[in-house]
């Protein structure tokens, strides 16, 4: 065991204060120096304490209790429910245990654990619930092109007007364009935006996280869940978090530290689309069979946040567009909203059942911004960020049983996005909070998690994704189809066709072999509109630790060389918005896949979009990855 010693630094610590609510990567955790002086200070220590965010009753057990000198963790006397528990090794790492743990500190995430304590207030009793989020803060992860629906958020906490709330620009204009490669043609709108706001969905849930941590919520950012925990009945338990100082050839560094276990009665999944935890569980727990039945299909959209001149900037100005860049037979368009402070979101979406392997979904960005009715608002303009990030698109058809033995799984994980209208946020709000009521009773009154389903199928997100069903699969018969059968479908059957469309294969296997395809040849970026991926991955502010074992891995090296390269022209240097992935020459004059994972952005395409589903994501050292702040 190591020996804690309680470390309180001080305001004019060189290091900052790591108990700042607005900079800390450790809010609520006492900080602990082991013996080993050349670990960094503001990294927790095996077997950190945990201090709750609330005053701890006389009968409560916390780290406050004891003297800041050697403590052995595993003789802590565990306490009563509604209390963190500690106990000692399981396999070399702490374990940490709560009534609720969830993954993931986005809209699911947060809605859950703020609807949890909204329950233990409402009803006089107290649950210990902790957030573990992977990105260096929250937030930091999150991206959005949002236009967003209030609709859960009025559910959750009705008074967020006068709380505070970053949601200031209600949506003014909303335009919808069909795109050819030099004009705009205006269609009649299909979103009914009255009542929405342009926001940044990571200032978001900063502002969400604080209201949780007011409730008493425990919010843990930097840690990343790379394990689900089991008990002997298959029933899942918890979840571990990934060891830290371990160089890329496994060795162990100086600053090594064993993962810790987070245990719970509850564990909710809110990892975001793709999350690589919930895909085991609904791979392992047939849980896609157990629900809607297909498959889930995806998108990949990227993202720019310009500030622009005054004069051109009108805030809350919607614009969707479809058509040009995007050839006829592949689904997508972009989005410009003026948000406050003369920033406009911009980005394209991309389905990734698109089928030439030649196809950059980076590249096509850039291109669309060159566009005469795009362009002249950019210029004389400057960027700010930039990010991309996969998404559900499988809607209703695609959505799993999202219970399983010991948990459930929550917003984006499962797949709540309503395609047509362009959000998800709401739904996935609402999907948090109907789980944490039912983890709330099950804990609470002995109830089983299956009612979370029950009261999914029976709540205003199941009508929704119901109505809007068959819009995305109509797109498999290319744009002008699809676009007659929506309009059929919004305009004279109003949701209700009597008939569910099926999506086509799955992204993957959509992908045609190079020879039936001509290389796509990409204008250079001009460095005023259009960039390269060097300028703009800067501008997403990611960083990993370099000296760590890769989290992109291939289940069989030898397919890259074998496969992708010679049917597919090496796709994987394409799809990916950062080129993680790039072919080099080998000592055989020949061409070896090498990989970037430093340059990741977590958006999830290259695990979606591979042609023989090789790569697998996990996750990094917690803290890695891009760093958002207005995304």
């Amino acid at each position: 065991m190591h020996r804690l010693l309680c470390f309180f630094p001080s305001k004019s610590n060189p290091l900052g204060n790591p108990f700042s609510k607005t900079t800390s990567p450790f809010r609520n955790l006492p900080l602990f120096l082991t013996e080993n002086p050349t670990r960094s200070p503001l990294r927790p220590a095996t077997g950190f304490g945990l201090r709750p965010s609330v005053p701890i009753p006389p009968n409560r057990s916390s780290l406050s209790r004891f003297h800041p000198a050697s403590i052995n963790l595993a003789s802590f006397i565990h306490s009563t429910r509604g209390t963190r528990r500690f106990s000692g090794e399981s396999g070399g790492r702490e374990a940490l245990h709560y009534d609720v743990v969830i993954v993931g500190a986005g809209p699911a995430g947060l809605s859950a654990a703020i609807r949890l304590k909204q329950l233990c207030r409402e009803r006089n009793t107290d649950l210990s619930v902790c957030v573990l989020e992977k990105g260096s803060e929250v937030g930091a992860h999150i991206i959005s092109g949002n236009v967003f629906e209030p609709r859960a958020l009025d559910e959750l906490m009705p008074r967020w007007r006068d709380e505070g709330a970053p949601i200031e620009v209600p949506v003014s204009h909303d335009k919808f364009w069909l795109l050819t490669e030099n004009r705009a043609l205006s269609l009649p709108s299909p979103f009914d935006n009255k009542g929405n706001y342009v926001i940044s969905l990571s200032q978001l849930v900063r502002w969400m996280s604080t209201k949780a941590e007011e409730l008493g919520v425990e919010i843990y950012p930097g840690f990343a869940a790379s394990e689900i925990l089991y008990d002997e009945n298959d029933k899942v338990v918890g979840v571990a978090t990934n060891d830290v100082g371990v160089a890329k050839d496994g060795s162990k560094k100086e600053t090594f530290q064993r993962g810790v276990e987070l245990k719970g009665h509850i564990t909710l999944l809110a990892e975001g689309c793709r999350g690589s935890l919930s895909e085991k569980i609904i791979r392992d727990y047939k849980l896609r069979d157990k629900g809607q039945g297909q498959h889930q299909t995806y998108a990949i959209g990227i993202k720019e946040v310009w500030e622009i001149e005054e004069g051109k900037h009108v805030p809350g100005s919607v614009l969707h567009t479809i058509g040009w860049p995007l050839d006829m037979k592949t689904y997508g368009g972009s989005f410009l909203y003026h948000m406050n402070n003369r920033q406009i979101s911009i980005g394209l979406v991309i389905a990734l059942n698109y089928q030439n392997p030649y196809l950059s979904p980076f590249d096509e960005f850039q291109k669309f911004k060159h566009h005469p009715a795009i362009k002249s608002l950019l210029e004389g303009g400057s960027v700010l960020q930039y990010g991309a990030r996969a998404l559900n698109e499988g809607g209703f058809q695609s959505i799993p049983n999202p219970v399983f033995p010991g948990g459930a799984i929550i917003g984006c994980s499962a797949g709540y996005l309503n395609v047509p209208k362009i959000k998800g946020t709401h739904t996935a709000m609402k999907s948090g909070m109907l789980a944490a009521e039912a983890a709330f009773n099950v804990i609470v009154a002995g109830a089983q998690m299956e009612m979370y389903w029950d009261s999914l199928k029976k709540s205003w997100i199941w009508e929704e994704l119901f109505r809007s069903r068959n819009y995305r699969p109509a797109f498999e018969y290319g744009l002008m189809p699809g676009l007659a059968f929506s309009a059929l479908e919004r305009y004279v059957f109003r949701g209700r066709l009597p008939l569910t469309l099926k999506h086509g294969k799955p992204d993957h296997e959509a992908t045609d072999i190079a020879s039936v395809h001509t290389p796509i040849q990409y204008p250079r970026p001009d460095g005023q509109v259009s960039f390269d991926v060097p300028t703009s991955l800067y501008r997403s502010n990611t960083n990993h630790e370099h000296d760590q074992p890769v989290h992109l891995r291939l289940r069989d090296p030898a397919i890259p060389e074998r496969v992708n390269l010679p049917l597919y022209a090496g796709p994987e240097s394409r799809y990916c918005p950062a080129r993680v992935y790039e072919y080099v020459p080998d000592d055989k004059h020949g061409l070896k896949l090498h990989i970037n994972a430093q340059n990741c952005l977590h958006c999830k395409a290259c695990d979606i979009k591979d042609p023989k589903q090789n790569i697998e994501w996990t996750v990094p050292e917690g803290g890695g990855g891009p760093g958002y702040t207005t995304m």
